[in-house]
């Protein structure tokens, strides 16, 4: 099936998967000069190039925006590099987390209950030894998080907001969340962001961002594809 360039959002859920589907057996290579996108070497400087690309080729225009890729039918694009068995090879990124002014955010309100609530999933042969533009595009699908997804992201949300609240940002450890975590989320150390102390001081940190766990992925993965 011949790919080009959309012109427009697409209008409906079915437009989406057709254009999301019709990437599967693409290597990043021949979607890039479709795209007319120079492709890197690897992705130490350049993260975020693959969902940049998959963007352009689905006609997301939301771009860095704190909505959805697809705010008209509420869906949010997710590349997955995966292993040849399946396995995801990282974990997934969905926002950054507010460090300040909290007061009224909830979780029915918050912006990784509104990333997570449609995802677009599409997984990439992704290993580290396959150069980036052999690197190939599996099958897309689309995923709603299921009543007890959602309470564990709720009840990770939750732990880590109050203690950022409390003012223990520094605390925080990739180990804190059972499907959700927090990590650094800057180009370097040197990049930094207010943020709520110990004593209720404003305080300078790296900013931070909400991740998926790998094992939380997998199992979606693994329920999709069997």
């Amino acid at each position: 099936m011949a790919i080009s360039i959309p012109s427009s959002p697409p209008k409906t859920h079915a437009e989406l998967m057709q254009r999301a589907l019709s990437l599967a057996g693409f290597c990043l290579g021949e979607l890039a000069e479709i795209a007319n996108v120079k492709i890197p070497k690897d992705f130490r400087r350049e993260k975020g190039w693959t969902g940049q690309l998959i963007e352009i080729l689905l006609g997301a225009q939301a771009g860095s925006k704190p909505e959805q890729d697809f705010p008209e039918l509420a869906v949010e694009l997710k590349t997955i590099p995966i292993d040849s068995s399946g396995k995801p090879l990282e974990t997934t990124y969905v926002c950054f987390a507010p460090l300040t002014q909290q007061i009224g955010v909830t979780w029915e309100t918050c912006n990784v209950r509104n990333k997570l609530a449609q995802v677009l999933w599409l997984p990439i042969l992704g290993e580290r030894q396959i150069p980036v533009a052999e690197r190939m595009v599996g099958t897309a699908f689309l995923w709603r998080p299921s009543n007890d997804e959602l309470h564990i992201l709720q009840s990770d949300w939750e732990e880590i907001m109050d203690k950022i609240t409390l003012g223990e940002i520094e605390n925080i450890t990739a180990r804190h969340g059972e499907a959700l975590q927090l990590r650094p989320k800057a180009a370097d150390g040197s990049v930094v962001t207010d943020a709520v102390g110990a004593d209720g001081e404003v305080i300078k940190t790296r900013p931070r961002g909400f991740y998926l766990r790998k094992h939380f992925t997998h199992a979606i993965l693994q329920r999709h594809f069997g």
